[in-house]
């Protein structure tokens, strides 16, 4: 099979996408799901949309077209939001120089009408294939993950998947993870005029900080996995005090460490506790969790040996990826839950992740097409076995 994506209607059904706000927070994915039911309809799937939260939806998408193995793409329907500094209207999707720019044009709005184009050329050539294909598509990937958490909860059979995200085109097989727990430090309030009754909870904080720091550099840095690196440790919000003139009872610190595939929430939070106790015992800072933020999920990889890495990095090859991969993916993404539920996969899509966020987001128009021919071949290759 030959896949000819037609960029005029790809970039016609990006710049639609793009004009949707589905900013997260607050998330507005609906509009979005409406979007892709009405887009696949008249192609014979079955289309669910899943109310995971109030006004919150996936979509799932299946055609069953003969024996075979389940092949889902998937990627997520929330963008974050635009922000200042752009140079054109975020949600306008914008051609210069042979980039397109607009919010969600590289996350995740190109993969996802790069995936919409692939599903296409594939329905157009369905006598040469044959399994179940499935188009996945989640909210809330942005914040946490909560749609693909819940459609994973749900056990679907999937044999392999493909998410799409930004990697140049390249084969991401693996993915950092992240956890964020919130450490409160405790001192003693007292007026500032009398310093010396309190105890300064922002200053026990400060003594904290390189201790943390020690740990990120001494321990978690000596470990590595071969296509994620190395953990991480690092504070990224500080809070304490409530009031010009008293001495902080209490000062928060939210912690953000990066995991590596083996590593879970629970042996990152078992060791910063140890750090906590220790730091008691040594230095008297009396510190502990009170909470956690919201993140995507755990790291996870996928054996090179896969059929899925296989299809995925000779379809990278054969569309002109000069490095291929296996890589890895240094963010978080909606992998690791599809992976819990059963599924192998990887990572694949047009653009850079380093602008992803950022005001001016863009994908390159070449590597936008070339995406969905590279997600219809992987398919192929992943159902002819």
């Amino acid at each position: 099979m030959n896949f000819h994506p037609d960029a005029h209607r790809m970039k016609r059904e990006l710049a639609e996408l793009v004009a949707i706000n589905s900013e997260n927070p607050p998330g507005g994915e609906g509009e979005v799901a409406l979007w892709i039911r009405e887009a696949l309809a008249p192609l014979g799937f079955e289309i669910a949309l899943i109310e995971y939260a109030p006004r919150r939806f996936n979509v799932e998408a299946r055609l069953a077209n003969g024996p075979g193995p389940v092949f889902a793409f998937n990627t997520h329907m929330d963008t974050v939001p635009a922000g200042d500094g752009w140079t054109t209207d975020a949600f306008i999707l914008n051609e210069r120089e042979g980039l397109l720019y607009g919010r969600g044009s590289c996350d995740c709005k190109g993969p996802l009408a790069a995936m919409i184009e692939a599903v296409r050329m594939l329905v157009t050539q369905r006598q040469e294939w044959s399994g179940t294909l499935l188009a996945v598509f989640t909210g809330d990937e942005e914040v946490a993950s909560a749609g693909a958490r819940h459609y994973a909860a749900s056990k679907p059979k999937i044999d392999a998947v493909v998410v799409g995200e930004p990697t140049g085109n390249a084969c991401f097989s693996a993915h950092k993870g992240s956890f964020r727990p919130v450490v409160r430090v405790s001192g003693k309030a007292a007026h500032s005029g009398s310093p010396h009754l309190g105890e300064n909870a922002v200053y026990r904080a400060g003594a904290l900080m390189p201790l943390v720091a020690a740990f990120h550099a001494e321990e978690l840095s000596r470990r590595t996995h071969p296509l994620v690196g190395s953990p991480s440790l690092t504070v990224t919000r500080i809070n304490g005090g409530h009031a010009d003139n008293v001495i902080p009872a209490d000062c928060e610190l939210l912690l953000d460490r990066r995991l590596i595939p083996g590593e879970t929430d629970a042996s990152a939070e078992a060791e910063i506790r140890t750090l906590l106790v220790d730091a008691q015992k040594n230095h008297g800072i009396r510190a502990e969790i009170i909470g956690y933020h919201a993140t995507t999920g755990g790291a996870t990889d996928t054996p090179v040996s896969a059929a899925v890495v296989q299809a995925a990095l000779s379809a990278c090859a054969a569309a002109g990826v000069a490095k291929p991969g296996p890589f890895g993916f240094q963010g978080a993404c909606d992998l690791v839950h599809f992976i819990e539920a059963g599924a192998q996969g990887v990572v694949i899509g047009a653009g850079d992740i380093r602008v992803a966020h950022r005001p001016d987001e863009f994908v390159p128009t070449d590597e936008f097409v070339t995406s969905a021919a590279i997600y219809a071949d992987i398919a192929r290759r992943v159902f002819k076995g």
